[in-house]
């Protein structure tokens, strides 16, 4: 039995066309887990696909296609699926965005997992052999991240990526921030995977610099600190993801340190306290910015300050404001979306029942299109004042003025600030609001037809390698 599993890629960043260089890209964690929870017996053969590194054959031959989804690639997915099935091929989709709407997902799949898959997954795949498999397979209340099968990284080619040395000790985050996916689809309780289960999958892989994908690797803080004292003796340098409340623990921060972090996600969201209420994320208020910057720096950790634009206090200044922001503050590799309220999302709701939710083109839910109405500047604004802040803070002053700044210089920040740079002035290949947007649709699925989402805007002319916001 062939099992191949597909990780799709929107038109943004896609092999050969997309935005993200391998500087910018390191290897995906889902797939090599899903390859690793295959039960042995079945004596798969397994063949792994990142459409962010390579093309799909049009010949692919397969027993069962399954494809982990987010909501930027649910159309890219959708219309895979649709070719594998036509060629009698089983398609499995998985992922956050099935989770957050299977009854639209199964309408295009012979079988969904919602949720996470340690258990259904395998499980599914018994049945698929045995000829039984059912429609769907959901999360179980009472799963747990035990001592499970390690990553297959290998089945990967090393070369594609910038690094394959990812790890996960956490899942989920205890926050219920408004436009964040994860306390919809996964509910706001923090799965931990057993520290020496972590311990032991990083000395196997026996790379001296890691990346953590955990949401938020402090959200428990007697974890983190009990992880962080058994990274010490490994004597590695690490990246992940983290809130700004770390500023209120000085031993957390030392551990930190101490373990061997060298560069820390956060997701700052915005410069104006108001729009902070806007995002659910008022907790971030108890926090200087600067002062946690400064902080993080002079304990030699780098930081990437990531902002949203289009909360409802964000007038048309908030991108200057928050572009002086992040040269002052040295902010070491800034990364801006536009507000995106993906679908079952508290902010997804409230949107609609404003009557503000513009387009349901999944495909534009990518954190980089404008598909709703801000409340207090145009689409275009707001779409317009987002490229504009990428292209000012990566100009190559700005990016010599925020690493001065930083007081932090590693050869590892120039080269991601110019895989950034390059991102940031090829962004209007894809990005394109010179039409005016139809106004609000009621129903988000309406729009389902067949094997493809059709797009609200689809009868206005779009060029090659570009898309209309909203």
């Amino acid at each position: 039995m062939k099992i191949v599993l597909i990780s799709p890629k929107g038109p943004l960043y896609r092999y050969k066309g997309g935005l993200l260089k391998k500087s910018l890209r390191y290897q995906p964690l889902t797939l090599t887990t899903l390859a690793a929870y295959i039960p042995p017996e079945l004596e798969a053969e397994v063949e792994l696909i990142d459409e962010g590194i390579q093309t799909i054959p049009d010949d692919l031959q397969a027993d069962l296609v399954a494809m982990t989804v987010i909501t930027g690639t649910s159309k890219r997915a959708y219309e895979l699926s649709a070719g594998f099935r036509a060629r009698n091929i089983p398609v499995v989709l998985g992922g956050p965005h099935v989770t957050l709407v299977p009854e639209e997902a199964q309408q295009h799949a012979d079988a969904i997992c919602t949720g996470y898959a340690e258990e259904s997954w395998p499980q599914l795949l018994r049945d698929f052999k045995n000829g039984c498999m059912a429609k769907t397979y959901q999360q179980k209340p009472d799963m747990k991240l035990g001592h499970t099968p390690f990553p297959k990284r290998k089945l990967f080619e090393r070369r594609n990526f910038l690094t394959q040395a990812v790890f996960e000790a956490t899942r989920s985050c205890m926050h219920d921030c408004e436009f964040c996916v994860a306390p919809t689809a996964w509910g706001r309780k923090q799965y931990q995977r057993p520290i020496d289960w972590v311990i032991e999958d990083i000395s196997r892989v026996g790379q001296k610099k890691i990346i953590f994908i955990d949401l938020n690797i402090i959200s428990d803080k007697k974890y983190a600190k009990e992880l962080f004292r058994q990274l010490i003796p490994l004597n590695i340098q690490w990246f992940g993801l983290s809130t700004v409340l770390i500023a209120h623990d000085e031993e957390l921060k030392e551990l930190l340190a101490r373990s061997g972090c060298k560069g820390l996600l956060l997701g700052l969201e915005t410069v104006s306290e108001h729009s902070l209420k806007d995002a659910g994320k008022r907790f971030n208020e108890s926090v200087p910015y600067k002062d946690i910057i400064a902080d993080l720096h002079h304990l030699g950790i780098s930081i990437q300050g990531c902002f949203v634009f289009g909360l409802d206090h964000d007038t048309p200044d908030v991108f200057d404001n928050t572009v002086e922001f992040v040269i002052d503050s040295g902010i070491d590799l800034p990364r801006f979306s536009v507000l995106t309220p993906f679908p079952g999302t508290p902010m997804y709701k409230n949107l609609m029942a404003q009557g503000r939710i513009l387009n349901h083109d999944w495909e534009l839910y990518d954190g980089q299109h404008v598909v709703f109405q801000p409340a207090q500047m145009s689409v275009q604004q707001l779409a317009n004042g987002h490229e504009e802040a990428w292209k000012k803070v990566y100009r190559w002053s700005s990016i010599a003025k925020r690493l001065w700044n930083a007081k932090n210089f590693k050869p590892l920040a120039l080269s991601v600030n110019m895989g950034y740079r390059f991102y940031a002035h090829h962004l209007h290949e894809f990005y394109n609001c010179d039409v005016q947007i139809n106004p609000v649709f009621n129903n988000p699925f309406s729009a389902i037809q067949g094997s493809t989402i059709k797009s609200h805007t689809e009868s206005k002319p779009v060029s090659k390698n570009k898309v209309i916001c909203g």
